[in-house]
């Protein structure tokens, strides 16, 4: 245990457009899952990780109903999430998430993104393989014993488990487990009546690339560009 190892950036949104960010990335994923699992959330855990993640940003209930809605509508649009890998300046690598209605349309700007951002968009498999896909929990610290937690729920998938801290300083506690393993870490947790501040699936990267001030501030401005994206959902890389 110790210190969770998690790779941040500098981020230069306004606090708003982040925000607004958020809800339509999460209420595409509202969209995708309740296409894929339907609308009761008992039934469909992929929308309960939606719920979850809409009441960790401050999501307004009327827009959590709304995304519902258009999902179970006739006229929805149907979102193709599709992952984009290439390099930003100075060799580090990129993984962008997307969830588009217009693939031809999304791969133009995202192409164009990294050409006027000096990067590289690759083929698939260039950069992938330099990261891992995992579940990640995070969990409010008041009242679990992390001693306690790791033996309960080694045996449900969990492979990580340490101490961090949100965008705003607050302590938080994060659990990792393998891509495959997410759906049994996430009912273990709701077995123990344990509700997470957010459950995703991200990329990890397995190593990563040492930059300076100066480069970093190079490869966010790319970064940004690309998390501005309407298409975009995430962005992922190795910066040290």
């Amino acid at each position: 245990m110790g210190r969770i190892f998690e790779v941040r950036k500098a981020t230069m949104f306004a606090r708003w457009d982040r925000m607004a960010k958020q809800f339509t990335r999460i209420g595409k994923e509202i969209v995708i899952a309740v296409k894929a699992g339907g609308p009761d959330p008992s039934t469909n855990p992929a929308l309960r990780r939606c719920f979850q993640n809409a009441k960790s940003v401050g999501m307004p209930k009327d827009r959590v109903e709304a995304a519902i809605k258009r999902a179970t509508g006739k006229d929805t649009s149907n979102y193709e999430e599709i992952l984009y890998e290439g390099y930003a300046p100075h060799g580090v690598a990129l993984l962008v998430e997307t969830a588009t209605d217009n693939h031809v349309r999304t791969v133009a700007n995202v192409k164009s993104h990294f050409n006027k951002g000096n990067g590289a968009l690759g083929n698939s498999g260039s950069v992938s393989f330099q990261f891992k896909k995992m579940g990640v929990f995070k969990l409010k610290p008041e009242g679990i014993d992390m001693d306690e937690i790791e033996l309960e729920l080694i045996d449900h998938g969990l492979e990580e488990l340490g101490e961090s801290n949100d965008d705003q300083g607050n302590p938080i506690i994060v659990l990792r487990c393998a891509f495959v393993d997410f759906g049994n870490l996430q009912k273990a947790l709701e077995e123990k009546g344990i509700t997470p501040i957010s459950s995703e699936l991200e990329w990890i990267p397995t190593t990563t690339v040492p930059v300076t001030d100066e480069q970093a501030e190079d490869i966010s401005k790319l970064i940004e560009k690309l998390e501005q994206d309407e298409d975009v959902n995430k962005v992922f890389h190795n910066m040290g």
